[in-house]
Order: C-alpha cells, then structure tokens, then sequence
C-alpha cells in the first residue's frame, strides 16, 4: 500500500536479518553485507511469528494505518494501549492544582525539574526559590509528589503497535475509541499481548523518511535524478569525511552532542563503520563499558585480543568488544553452552531488564558455563556484566544497520545537496535537536545562499530557485524561507497569496483584493518584512496596511468599491530602524534572522569573552575562559550521571559546555531557565572535540531585552558589503570597518551608514 501510494517506509529491528524481507522491499538493508544472526529473526524454539517493525513518513503513517482498519475492519484489528506514569514535572503541576496552590507557585516549582528523571522537588530547591518551607499546604505539596510520582495516571495508545487477529479480537479483548479521530484502541499493552502470544506489527512514524521523500523529490525536480533509498551512491568518500569532521547537524541519528563529539574519535569509513555508530553511543554500551575498549583498539592504542578461537568468531568485527544483542546471544551458546531457547529467554531478559530483573536468574549458568568451557571467570563476569547493559537501551544488529542506511542517505544529501536537505528538513519540521534557525546557520555556513521571506517569491514551504554558480554548494540554486516560518499566518493564507499572485504584487492593497487575505494576516507578512520586492520596510508596510484594518470597519460596500475609497493617509517619513529592532523583529515573527547574530551587536558590550571560533586556538587545559552566547539546546542523557550538556551559539559557531552536577546544584536556576548565558571555565580538548567544562554561569538574558534599544552606531562599508534592508547578513564590527561580502547587486563606491535610534517608534 505505502509504495502504491508513494509513502517511503523502511523495515526496522529482525525486519533486516531476512533475505525474504530484503526481497519483498520491507528493508532495503542486505543482510548477506552485514552478517546478521538469523535466530534473532525467528526460531523454532520461539514458538510465536518474527518481529517485523516498519517506519513510515511520519506525516502519511495515519494513510497506513486507515488502510490496515479499512482491510482487516475494527473488529479484527486496533492498536496496543500503553500505561502512562506520573514523572516529576505532571506530578507537580496535578497535586499543586489539587491543593490550590497558585498557578504561579505551580509553574515556579515544575520549571525546577528537568525532563522524565527526578524524584521530586528537594526541599532546599524550593528554599532557593523564595518559598517558605513552614507553610503546610507546600510542604504537604512536595512530599505528595514524591509519593505520585511512578504512579501509573492513565491508559494511552502505544506509538504503533497494531493488534490484527484472523478470529473477532472484540470476543478476545474490549476496544474502545481513543481521544484521536477514527481510532480505535485495545485495553491491553504490549507485555499482556507478548504473555499470551498475540500477534502484534509496530507500523512507526519517521520524520527522516519524510525529510529524505522531500529531498528526493526536489532532487527529481530541480537537478533531474531520481534516486531511493536503495540507489543512493554507497560508500561515498566524501560523506565520510563530512561525518569524520562531526559535521552532522540535521543527519539522522548522529546530530546528537554526543554522537557529533564521537564520530571524530570514531572516524567512520564504510557503512559497517555507521552501524556501529548507531550502536555503541547508547546506554547499553556506555554502562557496560564498551565505548572506551572499543576505541582504544580501533585507534591502536590497544592490542585486539580474543579469549578463544571460537569468540574471535562472534566478536572479530567489533574488535573483540561485544556492541549488539546477537552477540551476546552468540556468546550465551558457542561460550556458555546455551541452547537455542536459552539464548532467547537471554535476549528477552535484556528487553525487559529494567523492567523485570529477570536477566539475573540466568546468571550463574552463564558464567558457570563459560567457566566448564575453559574461559577465565573474571572474563565471563566481565561478560555478563556487558550483557547487563544491553538492558539499560543495546541495540539489536540488525536495527543498528536498519538506521544506519538512513544515517548515511540522509548524510548522503547533506554532504551533496546541502541546498536540498535544508529545505527537506526545514519542510519536515518539528523533528531532530535543532529549531529551523540553526538548520538556516548551517546551510549558509555550507555555502548555501538563504533568501529571505517574501510575498512576490515565497511559498508556504521552503523552495530552491535558481541563484549561485551551478558547480558551488548550492548547485545552482538559493534556499528561499517559507510562509509557513511567520508565527500567525497559517497555510489556507499563504496558499490563497500563492494562488492569487500571477506576475507578482504591487502594494498590500493589491493582496488584500486578489488574495482575501485580511489585514492581520498582512500585518504578520509585513511584521516579517515580507514586502521587501515591493520597496517597503517593516514600518513602511504597516503603515500602507493601516487604512485596510480601518475600512474592515466600515460597510461592506464602500470596503470593496477601491482606493481612494480606503482613506486618504498623510504622506510621512518613518524613522529606520536600527539593526537591533530589526533583528529582534525577525526574532518576533520568524524565530530566526538573516541579518546580524544578537551577540554581534552585543559583543562590545562583553569584554572578556571568548568567540567560539576561537576555542579550536586555545590552549588545552586554560582556565578562566568565559563564552557567551545564546542557549540553543540543553541535554541530560540517563547515562550521564547526572551532567548537563549545553550548547552555546554565538556570531562565530557554537560552543559546548558541560555543567558537572556539583555545579548544577550552585547554577540550577540559570542553567534550566537562560535564554543567554555567560560560562566561565576550563577548556578541555581531545582531537578536533572541544569543551568548555563549567566552573561559574550568568544568566545575561536582559541584554536580549535591550537588544532593540542599543544606541546607532556607525558603520563603513566598501565595495561588495550586502547591506540592504531585507539583506543576506550586515557583516559589522563596532571596532573596525567591516569585512567585504561579494554581492554583484551592491553599488561599487563606498558609503557610509548610520544606523539611527529611534527608541520612541518601537
């Protein structure tokens, strides 16, 4: 059904250990390249059908799933529930409400708890907030918490997996209608189902697939190939060496910080390389300590070595380091004289350990095994203590290599598309780590030229049209900012002012007759600067669009009849705005700027910092570096005991710091809630991978809010600088003149620019 209706779908997890799956196009991994275990596919000792997960385009999957209702009917098919647990942050926000805390005190205490880990709020945070621990209700409040949270809340649709019987499942279990149109639940979870051998199949939602169709498609049509997933050009240098680089903003499963500081220590060469990638930085790996082993071989600083000749079997391609569940389910039977069924009910423990427990009972006859086979006990505890790992999140081989076919096409179109994947991925947002103005930061830093909203050029999607040497990054063409990046204008809008556009717009007026777009959608377009084609400013605009809110008010009639009927508006001059008004206004209404980054008008106002283009330059091991810059993303991972990773951006690149726990206890507040921050620290450097690891924070957000009040200040452009009012980026310095920017279009004598304060028009 997916391929008749052009929906990309991939197989994941066992899918990819089957030649049969391979050929029917459920994957379109090979399992003959990559030497998958076949037990972990299906077995005889298993009793029960393989399981077969399928990813879909996330934004077509509810077409399949209607397809599945449609074919087998409600009565034979409906998707698994799941139990939803309290975690801190509802558990606040529910008893707090049930006390009649305020709404304020509510959201004070939740905003203190950071994502699903915590066991509730600690009495001396809220101390440091202000509150007043002697009062009843908030102390009653706080140890409820802690009792709730874990607590199972209410019953919830499971991500994917479909229930589909051959006999009525409504004789077998009650379905219900769940809070979504046209769906319909069973009252059971996936554990019940697994407890009584019902067949379940996860059809999964994949925003990458949707990014990758996207890009595909814009391949197809502006550079004439056709391409899938299966016909990308394999084992590409050049994409190599872009992930070697830990250049991975946007690609699939490595654009975390932490897979973006491995990849240049893991430095991956061919696809096998990026299937283990996909693997070892995961908790399994990471709390089996498998990570560091492995490296330190891959890299030679290591002797490989194998306990027996049957092992360097089973483990020679991961340098002796067992990474997957197939390996040790292969260690379980060729080390510890497990049988086939044992080996499963080992690779079921690890899937559940968390949860259970149960990989313990199979402890002793794992290491008493290997032992009666000749292997040293301190290495089969060393083992079993790997195995252990896989229950706190190990990847099976096969699903490692499922996405990691994805990894590389999505790198693939990155590294020669660069223009094409940043369209594709801003066009499947939301998805991944990074908000749309770090996705447009990176494509420009790529080469690609970023044009900026208009209502003449712009669709609701992002566009390529033609612009740049056809041999650069681009590959011919410009990246143009879509409608749909303007906060409150919607798509039935933006689709009417494409409909209606013709040869192109004169006025506002024009798009108010043509298009019916009424005036507070065009007060969004014109808060976006999107009328630059016509010659006017933000203010400019607005001013024009005035008279159309005005004449909204009066009859019908005389609203149509034309012009002169829309009022006769005194001829002013409106003050120009200074770059900071105009970058915060691009802030306000598109969420990102292509003109000047905020620190670049602030940066004389930071004495003392450091660029984070220059971290590269400074000494390992240097203290009392301090960085500013905006908060772009803050992560916690469960295997990281508690520390904090942050990344900073500034005009220069990005930066990233790492917050020790000890020093979240002292900054807790400005690192959870920042939107600037100023850290001071040590470097730490290890290859190409830089840190700034924290010793003091400042939350310096103010400065954002004066952004847009900053005195004028005079600028000298020369020959080439691109300074216009809807510009690519007003390259400045308050220090020196600025840096020449080619631009074909900009007047060749010099000029002189002073930006003016106008903090009364605001």
């Amino acid at each position: 059904f997916a391929r008749e209706n052009d929906i990309l779908c991939q197989g994941r997890g066992s899918a990819a250990n089957s030649a049969v799956c391979y050929c029917l196009g459920i994957t379109a991994v090979d399992p003959s390249r990559v030497d998958l275990l076949f037990e972990r596919f299906v077995s005889a000792e298993r009793n029960e059908p393989p399981d077969i997960d399928v990813d879909f385009e996330h934004d077509r999957r509810e077409e399949v799933i209607q397809y599945i209702y449609d074919k087998y009917g409600r009565e034979r098919a409906g998707i698994t529930a799941t139990v939803t647990h309290y975690r801190t942050r509802r558990a606040i926000r529910e008893v707090g409400r049930t006390l009649g805390l305020s709404e304020d005190t509510v959201a004070a205490l939740a905003s203190q708890t950071w994502g699903r880990w915590g066991d509730g709020l600690e009495d001396e945070r809220a101390k440091e907030m202000g509150f007043d621990l002697s009062d009843r209700r908030l102390r009653l409040a706080l140890r409820l918490t802690k009792e709730l949270i874990g607590f199972p809340r209410h019953l919830s649709q499971h991500v994917g997996g479909f229930v589909i019987t051959r006999g009525r499942l409504d004789e077998v279990v009650p379905i219900e209608n769940a809070a979504m149109a046209d769906r319909t639940v069973i009252e059971w979870d996936k554990d019940d189902l697994d407890a009584l051998g019902i067949l379940k199949i996860d059809v999964l939602g994949l925003g990458m697939l949707s990014c990758i169709h996207r890009g595909f498609d814009l391949l197809r049509r502006h550079h004439g190939r056709g391409y899938d997933l299966a016909t990308v050009p394999p084992e590409d240098r050049a994409v190599y060496d872009m992930l070697c680089k830990g250049d991975s903003l946007g690609v699939f499963q490595v654009e975390s910080r932490a897979q973006m500081s491995f990849l240049p220590r893991m430095k991956p060469r061919n696809f096998y390389d990026l299937v283990i990638e996909v693997a070892i930085v995961r908790p399994g790996p990471i709390q089996g300590n498998m990570v560091h082993p492995y490296l330190r071989r891959r890299n030679g600083e290591e002797k490989v070595t194998y306990p027996s000749e049957v092992l360097r079997k089973v483990l020679e391609k991961t340098l002796g380091v067992p990474l997957f569940q197939e390996q040790a389910m292969k260690i379980s039977i060729v080390g510890a004289g497990f049988d086939p069924s044992e080996a499963d009910r080992l690779r079921r423990a690890m899937a559940t350990f968390r949860k259970t427990g149960t990989i313990q009972a199979l402890r002793a006859k794992f290491i008493e095994g290997m032992v009666v086979n000749g292997y040293d006990q301190t290495f089969a505890e060393r083992c079993f203590q790997q195995i252990e790992g896989f229950g706190e999140y190990g990847f099976p081989e096969s699903h490692a290599a499922s996405f990691a076919l994805l990894v590389y096409v999505s790198a693939w179109l990155k590294c020669r598309y660069p223009a094409v994947f940043a369209a594709a991925l801003l066009n499947s947002q939301p998805m991944g780590f990074y908000a749309p103005a770090q996705i447009i930061r990176d494509a420009r830093e790529h080469g690609v030229e970023v044009r900026p909203v208009d209502v003449n050029y712009s669709y609701w999607d992002y566009t390529l049209e033609p612009g740049g040497a056809p041999d650069g990054p681009g590959g011919g063409y410009a990246l143009r900012l879509g409608i749909r990046q303007i906060k409150g204008v919607g798509e039935e809008d933006a689709e009417w002012l494409v409909a209606a556009r013709g040869n192109g717009y004169r006025d506002p007026v024009s798009i108010w007759r043509r298009a019916g777009m009424g005036a507070p959608a065009l007060e969004k377009l014109a808060q976006a600067d999107a009328f630059a084609s016509m010659g006017l400013s933000r203010r400019d605009a607005l001013w024009a669009i005035k008279p159309l809110r005005r004449s909204m008010s009066t009859l019908p009639l005389f609203a149509a009849a034309g012009t002169s009927e829309l009022g006769d508006e005194p001829s002013v001059t409106l003050p120009r705005m200074t770059l900071g008004e105009e970058v915060v206004e691009d802030y306000a209404s598109l969420r990102l700027t292509l003109r000047a980054h905020p620190l670049r008008l602030l940066r004389h106002r930071l004495g003392g910092t450091t660029l984070a283009a220059l971290l590269q330059e400074t000494t390992n091991g240097m203290a009392g570096i301090s960085v500013v810059g905006l908060v772009l993303v803050r992560q916690r991972p469960g295997t990281a005991k508690g520390v904090i990773f942050v990344t900073l951006e500034d005009e220069s690149g990005v930066a990233n710091i790492i917050v020790w726990p000890h020093v979240l206890e002292r900054y807790r507040r400005v690192v959870l809630a920042a939107r600037l921050m100023r850290v001071t620290g040590v470097l730490q450097r290890e290859g190409i991978v830089t840190h700034l690891v924290a010793a003091e924070l400042e939350d310096i957000s103010y400065m954002l809010d004066e952004l847009g009040g900053e005195e004028g200040f005079q600028l000298t452009f020369g020959p080439g600088d691109a300074v216009t009012h809807s510009g690519r980026d007003e390259n400045y310095s308050p220090q020196r003149p600025c840096a020449p920017i080619p631009s074909p279009r900009h007047p060749r004598e010099q000029a002189k620019v002073i930006f003016p304060r106008s903090r009364d028009f605001h």
